[in-house]
């Protein structure tokens, strides 16, 4: 499937969502009132199956994001424990973006839902 993506609006503050599992990295760039600019992934920046979720992918996602929609000032949220999470962040960084804050924001249960199953090698 082959679809053309509409161009984002330029925004010079904003909001930059980290979404890291451990498949994948999703990068999206809202506006301080939440409203989605641009979103990027491992995925549509050409990385298949495991190289997904390699630090590597999460870092040429982040730079995708920030270079796409132009922000100077930006807080960073962060969810997730996946391998592109301190890649990201670190290419958030050096990008030259003004970060106010760095929020985990992690969903931890209260003791919810039984994990899976420990895998047998």
């Amino acid at each position: 499937r082959f679809s053309l993506r509409k161009s984002a609006r330029r925004i010079t503050k904003g909001v930059i969502h980290v979404q890291a599992s451990f498949n994948n990295t999703i990068i999206t760039v809202t506006d301080p009132q939440g409203r989605v600019v641009f979103w990027s992934s491992a995925g549509t920046c050409g990385f298949k199956s495991s190289r997904k979720a390699s630090p590597y992918a999460g870092q040429r996602t982040a730079v995708d994001a920030i270079r796409t929609v132009g922000l100077q000032r930006a807080e960073v949220m962060v969810k997730g424990a996946g391998s592109g999470r301190d890649a990201a962040l670190r290419a958030i960084a050096k990008s030259g973006v003004r970060l106010s804050c760095i929020r985990d924001v992690t969903p931890m249960p209260h003791n919810g839902c039984r994990p899976p199953k420990k895998r047998r090698l």
